[in-house]
């Protein structure tokens, strides 16, 4: 297995190969920054992004300078290259954009096994916690694309994206579960779902693993689909129009701490990038 280097051009803000030149990365939330991205100096930081191979090591066969690839570098990623073994990369597909594939591996991964742990089947109706943010707006429409009806909780700001999706929006906040139950009796999520009937088994969060314990329930995540096979699956409906990754901003990479204050608001719709200028 080679290592590789990667020069971005986007890259998503995130707190937490082969030689590539970087297109794209994304971003998560922080409170305060201390609190939610802790780091020991010195240490780096992002972890997903997307660019071309710009050198390959001493025997690599399967990636060449040039090839246009997405990948996954936990507390590496927002830097002018990066370094990546050969097995932690994708190929992004021509038509995808070098902001979107950025934010595919990490965002992607987690709604891909969070939906694929509740195994949702034609007819049946799934609600997905946060539907406009990074991992709910893909878990939302890879439910729809399995023949789920989805019910998605946001903000009344977010309503009319969430139906241009095909998702039917409920705002979050008091009343939600007589909200949820008026749409759609026996569903909702972890102790609102207990109260409507929903087996352990159908439910999935990768937030509150406590109620995931308690109940039984599922709390697949990231890590369950931690791979490039995933991220080219993805990607592929991305480039078949078949999958949106809503891109809300683009900063350029010197200017890492702008993005994440507005991620500190907490009202993202999709991903924030950050973006390397090429030469």
């Amino acid at each position: 297995m080679a290592d590789r280097t990667f020069w971005r051009s986007s890259t998503s803000t995130s707190p937490t190969p082969v030689p590539v030149r970087s297109w794209s990365g994304s971003s998560r939330p922080p409170r305060t920054r201390a609190d939610v991205w802790p780091a020991t100096f010195p240490e780096g930081q992002g972890n997903d992004f997307s660019g071309r191979v710009a050198e390959v090591g001493p025997g690599e066969a399967g990636f060449s300078p040039g090839d246009e690839v997405m990948g996954f570098t936990p507390r590496a990623a927002q830097a002018d290259y990066v370094r990546s073994a050969s097995d932690r990369l994708a190929r992004k597909p021509p038509g995808v954009p070098w902001e979107v594939a950025a934010a595919i591996p990490a965002a992607g991964a987690t709604a891909y096994a969070a939906v694929r742990a509740v195994r949702p089947r034609p007819g049946e109706t799934v609600v997905v916690s946060a539907a406009a943010g990074g991992v709910g707006v893909v878990a939302a429409q890879l439910a729809r694309l399995a023949g789920a009806r989805v019910i998605g909780t946001a903000g009344d700001a977010n309503a009319a994206f969430l139906r241009s999706l095909g998702v039917e929006p409920v705002r979050y906040g008091d009343g939600l579960l007589e909200r949820i139950q008026s749409l759609a009796p026996g569903a909702g999520n972890v102790d609102l779902a207990i109260k409507l009937g929903v087996a352990p088994d159908r439910i999935n969060t990768i937030i509150d693993g406590a109620a995931a314990s308690r109940y039984g329930a599922h709390s697949d995540a990231q890590e369950q689909a931690d791979s490039p096979p995933v991220w080219e699956e993805l990607a592929q409906l991305v480039a078949a129009g078949e999958l949106t990754i809503p891109i809300q901003s683009v900063y350029p990479l010197e200017r890492v701490r702008d993005a994440y204050d507005e991620l500190a608001a907490r009202h993202t719709r999709g991903k924030i990038v950050l973006r390397v200028n090429p030469d």
